[in-house]
């Protein structure tokens, strides 16, 4: 809680005398003995890195602006604010500052300000003069939104703008012109108006928000904002809020204030979500206070229904009467959803009064009536659901995903997309807006957990699909937030160690677009930076073999420049290490096989790598067949597999001789495989492919399941002398081999 709460921003005034932000962390003040004196110390909440470290001068004099800023001049030329994240936080660096200087803490302003810092540091809007509003005319609508937009860089201006617009009733006046503007058909007065309500909200003032979103003033803000300049066509927010959202009460509500909060709250996140952009300027501060508003109306609307126990109790009623028809029930489980959501606003004191007031209105032989009226549901059993879930409701949820990463929605090459977009890459480019990055975040969020939770059926879906493929084409999103979920649903998918998911990948070649994105974001050390590093070094650290295997051999020159993490070196030396432990074994090889122990031939070998693998990954008897790889037996083994069984057949060869004898009655016999290159008329003995053993301990099946790749395998009785028999091969010998080998095996 204290990190949160003492979590802000450090900003510098540059030359041009406007304030450049220099990160955010978390704020602190603690004596540090090299300046010899109580300092302020601000560490990035990214990497820890000292972001500011300014002794507390006891003749310096700082200022607290706005509730949240603390403003000073450090040297000439040096100006310095902290901007925190609550005021709780900004209340308490300042009771330290004025410690420091003997000062009470009411006091804004700890040192009365000297020529030479009034040069550097602006004076508080109390007692400087108000910014001179232009007239409120529709001939000045271009100098009013050129005035608001070039205030939103300086805190101190903007707070003077937000007073004068506070105090000479100018959003009144602003709406009246947003109507004339609208009834004579003005497109450019409209879109300055635009400019001008999305400044005035970016103020961050609660003052300014109570008058624009009072019930007067709400829908003609709403009605500015519908006039984006970078769209063709204006939005149509007011016939949503107004025709389409349909208010429902489930139980009617009496009181009108606290219907009319009901509307306020809803209208309101409506805006923060749905009509505002992502804030560019000051980042997550820059709407804190409307977060606030939406917060206090919500602990409100929790009090005020608290408080109301006819209403609550009118509730319960329905809720438990037996009379009370399924679709009436389901609403009321819907309110009692959301008013529950609501009351997490509200402190932990209040919060079990409030759970108190339900115990006592009987909310546990109410949700007892419900779980049995929804008992059907309820009592489903998990893979009857998911089934259901998978077959009929999954294409649903991915659906905006697989549209929004379509061909025709992401093209190639060096292309410009509309304004809307903004964006220009050389690779593939998902063109989302705003809207649209957050609910595929949604969707990536929920298609996540699936991952973690529901094994087989997300992992048959995700191949079938080819799904990780069209999520990390987010990978390119100009939204971060959505970057960052893509790359989530991956490592949630590479943290699984399944060799399934591993194979996919690999051959899919899918680790290409998240270290684009690692080089794309160049030396910039962010939240993206960090999470694509600890993808990389999770796979080092858990020894993933097959991937390590991939990485290096196809993107290590890309990556051995970077080398401020030894992440990348350190899979170079697990992939060569793991070489030389091959090499190592091969070596010893003849040594075993003049040894009185008999051999198992490259049969065996490949069957110990597929039952060690089935054990791993079959679940319920399903087959994961991803449709890239179906057509490519031939490529079933990994490269330095090949290679491996190539060099291990050579030393057979070598030691043939050294083989011991044994009749076709000593129960030896051979069985031939043939991959597809056989098939097609190669030499089947240098075929890639490799026949399996079959042993009683497969005879169940296990090796045919959970395929990505399908190896025909053969069997020819009474032939040439093998090297292990066993009574019941016959009825093995015609099985088909679909589980694919899994390459960390190879050293072990």
């Amino acid at each position: 809680m204290s990190d949160t709460r003492r979590r802000g921003k450090v900003y510098t005034l540059n030359e041009d005398r406007q304030w450049d932000d220099r990160g955010t962390g978390h704020v602190s003040s603690t004596y540090v003995e090299r300046l010899k004196g109580m300092s302020l110390l601000v560490r990035a909440e990214s990497d820890g890195s000292l972001l500011l470290e300014s002794k507390i001068n006891p003749n310096t004099a700082y200022q607290k602006q706005q509730d949240t800023l603390i403003v000073w001049s450090e040297a000439e030329n040096y100006d310095l604010a902290l901007s925190f994240q609550e005021k709780a936080g900004c209340d308490e660096i300042w009771e330290k500052i004025c410690q420091v200087q003997g000062k009470d803490p009411s006091v804004e302003v700890t040192q009365d300000l000297i020529e030479s810092e009034e040069e550097h540091i602006e004076e508080m809007p109390e007692t400087s003069p108000l910014i001179d509003l232009p007239s409120c005319e529709l001939n000045k609508l271009e100098e009013i939104a050129d005035l608001v937009t070039s205030v939103l860089s300086s805190p101190i201006r903007r707070e003077k703008l937000a007073l004068a617009l506070e105090n000479e009733g100018y959003i009144k006046k602003l709406l009246q012109l947003f109507q004339v503007c609208e009834n004579l058909e003005n497109t450019e007065g409209l879109h300055h108006l635009y400019e001008i309500i999305r400044g005035i909200l970016f103020l961050n003032k609660a003052t300014l928000f109570e008058v624009m979103f009072s019930d007067e003033c709400i829908m003609d803000v709403v009605g500015c904002l519908e006039y984006d300049p970078s769209l063709a066509q204006p939005k149509r927010h007011r016939e949503f809020l107004t025709k389409t959202a349909k208010f429902k009460e489930v139980i009617p509500i009496t009181d009108s204030e606290l219907r009319q909060k009901i509307h306020q709250t809803y209208r309101v996140q409506y805006i923060q979500d749905i009509i505002l952009p992502t804030p560019s300027v000051f980042e997550e501060n820059f709407l804190s206070t409307l977060t606030s508003f939406i917060f206090f109306n919500k602990v409100e609307i929790v009090s005020m229904l608290q408080e109301d126990e006819k209403f609550l109790s009118e509730v319960f009623a329905q809720l438990t009467d037996e009379a009370t028809d399924d679709d009436k029930r389901c609403e009321l489980v819907n309110f009692f959803k959301e008013f529950c959501a609501f009351s997490q606003t509200l402190q932990p004191q209040n919060r079990d009064a409030f759970f108190k007031t339900l115990a006592k209105l009987g909310i546990l032989p109410a949700l007892e009536i419900v779980m049995n009226t929804f008992c059907l549901f309820s009592k489903t059993e998990k893979s009857e659901f998911l089934n259901f879930f998978y077959n009929h409701c999954m294409h649903v949820l991915t659906a905006p995903l697989l549209a929004n990463t379509s061909e025709d929605k992401c093209e190639k090459g060096n292309v410009t997309f509309d304004a809307v977009v903004g964006s220009t890459k050389s690779n593939t480019i998902c063109p989302d807006n705003y809207q649209t990055a957050q609910l595929l975040a949604l969707i990536l969020e929920l298609l996540t957990f699936c991952v973690e939770h529901h094994t087989y059926h997300i992992k048959n879906y995700i191949m079938n699909k080819d799904l990780l493929r069209r999520v990390l084409v987010l990978m390119n999103s100009k939204h971060t937030f959505l970057a960052l979920c893509a790359l989530r649903f991956m490592r949630r998918i590479i943290g699984l160690k399944d060799e399934f998911y591993n194979r996919y990948i690999t051959k899919g070649n899918l680790f290409e677009p998240v270290i684009n994105a690692l080089l794309d974001n160049g030396t910039r050390y962010n939240l993206l930076n960090s999470a694509v590093i600890e993808l990389f070094e999770f796979i080092r650290v858990e020894d993933i073999k097959s991937l390590i295997a991939h990485i290096v051999e196809n993107f290590y020159n890309a990556l051995e420049s970077i080398e401020y993490v030894q992440t990348f070196k350190g899979l170079k030396t697990k992939y060569e290490q793991e070489k030389d432990r091959q090499n190592q074994k091969l070596n010893s090889v003849p040594s075993i096989l003049r040894s009185n122990r008999f051999r198992r031939d490259a049969r065996a070998l490949e069957e110990d790598e597929e039952m060690w693998f089935n054990e791993d990954e079959e679940e319920e008897g399903e087959a994961v067949v991803p449709p890239v790889e179906k057509s490519k037996p031939e490529d079933d083994f990994p490269d330095s597999y090949e290679k491996f069984m190539e060099t291990k057949k050579a030393k057979e060869s070598e030691d043939k001789e050294n083989l011991p004898k044994r009749t076709s009655a000593g129960g030896f016999k051979f069985t031939f495989s043939h991959s597809a290159s056989a098939a097609n008329g190669a030499n089947g003995a240098n075929s890639k492919s490799v026949a399996a053993q079959t042993s009683p301990a497969s005879s169940n099946g296990s090796s045919s399941k959970n395929a990505t790749l399908t190896t025909a395998v053969t069997a020819t009785k009474g032939s040439l002398v093998g090297l292990v028999d066993y009574p019941d091969d016959e009825d093995d010998d015609e099985e088909e081999e679909t589980s694919p080998r899994k390459r960390s095996r190879l050293g072990s």
